[in-house]
């Protein structure tokens, strides 16, 4: 496994705020454990069982950002994701996550934001998904607002979830298309401003913070 489960968890700890280092992390091995601010993740694009992923390979169009792709494989390291909120928000690490919250996703290795903008994406022409942005430079453009699907009210490891861009508007979404040459065999993620089967995805792999209780 390119980057195993004991190592996101070394990750977690040497990251955590201090009054959570003595609180246990844990890989995520059954459905319904809860998703909080912090943890580090994969989302898998419902349809197509591909990981949402990212990779320090810029776009050859559009904006010439970061590109952002599904990818076939389970054990890629470039599919992680933490968790995190809106800088806006007194939402902290390990706070649970509710339908209708504003969050950020970071790319854990290259630690740039899942973005998005009115670029046209590379193959069909919708808005362009990337990766931009650092550690200490992040935008709105980096905001996505939580829509858990069905009657869930806190995000869940088994429920569907659409990520709707706030300032476009459009659904986090992929589809079969492919690419053939630099990410040759990883498919096309985009936005688009429909509801439709594609703009669904899963939390499946990752390191969970459980839910912080203060003392």
């Amino acid at each position: 496994m390119a980057l195993s489960f004991f190592g996101l968890a070394v990750f977690l700890f040497l990251t955590l705020d201090s009054d959570y280092t003595s609180t246990p992390v844990y890989a995520a091995t059954s459905e319904g454990v809860e998703i909080t601010y912090g943890s580090v993740l994969k989302l898998m694009h419902e349809k197509t069982r591909y990981r949402l992923h990212s990779h320090d390979v810029p776009y050859g169009s559009g904006s010439g950002q970061q590109s952002v792709t599904g990818f076939p494989n389970v054990d890629d390291a470039n599919s992680y994701w933490i968790v995190r909120p809106s800088p806006e928000t007194s939402a902290k690490q390990g706070d649970s996550i509710k339908s209708g919250a504003i969050i950020r996703l970071q790319h854990m290795k290259t630690r740039r934001w899942l973005h998005s903008h009115l670029h046209a994406s590379p193959i069909s022409g919708n808005l362009e998904v990337s990766c931009f942005g650092d550690d200490g430079n992040s935008d709105t453009g980096d905001y996505w607002r939580l829509e858990i699907e069905g009657s869930g009210k806190t995000w869940r490891q088994d429920q569907r979830i659409r990520l709707r861009h706030v300032d476009t508007s459009g659904y986090l979404h992929s589809h079969d298309k492919k690419y053939s040459r630099i990410a040759g065999g990883q498919q096309e993620v985009c936005g688009v401003r429909e509801k439709r089967a594609d703009n669904v995805w899963l939390a499946v792999e990752g390191v969970y913070l459980p839910v912080y209780e203060s003392k």
